[in-house]
């Protein structure tokens, strides 16, 4: 097995937040009371309870380096994720920032920031 890091999420409602991800392709791979693991490809979150996360508050986040940026950013688009500043969910699309890499930014209804890093604008696809 290769060696991995997995992002450990807060989730407020498990169901509300297994329906989101749903939208972007994920699949639940595990569930109980007190954690659940959603999977997409090669891509794996795994969420604990948090139901009293206040999402305006929250600093959690985690990157997602991808080889097929464009694909999960059709995904988004298509569940209808509002393109905003501002409130849970939101979404901002794909721009070269000035570090050379092509990042798009997801923010899930937890608060929860999601870098979206295309690989092949890092050399690693």
């Amino acid at each position: 097995m290769t060696d991995r890091a997995v992002p450990n999420l807060p989730a407020r409602d498990f169901g509300a937040t297994e329906a989101f991800y749903a939208d972007l392709g994920f699949v639940q791979v595990y569930r109980d009371a007190g954690w659940m693991i959603l999977g997409a490809g090669s891509v794996t979150l795994e969420f604990f309870p948090f139901p009293e996360l206040d999402p305006a508050a929250s600093s959690f986040s985690a990157c997602l380096r991808l080889d097929h940026l464009d694909a999960l950013v059709a995904r988004v688009e298509a569940a209808g994720v509002p393109l905003a500043a501002k409130g849970f969910p939101r979404f901002h699309p794909p721009q070269v920032e000035p570090w050379g890499g092509r990042i798009a930014y997801l923010v899930d209804p937890d608060g929860t920031l999601l870098r979206l890093i295309d690989n092949r604008s890092l050399g690693e696809a």
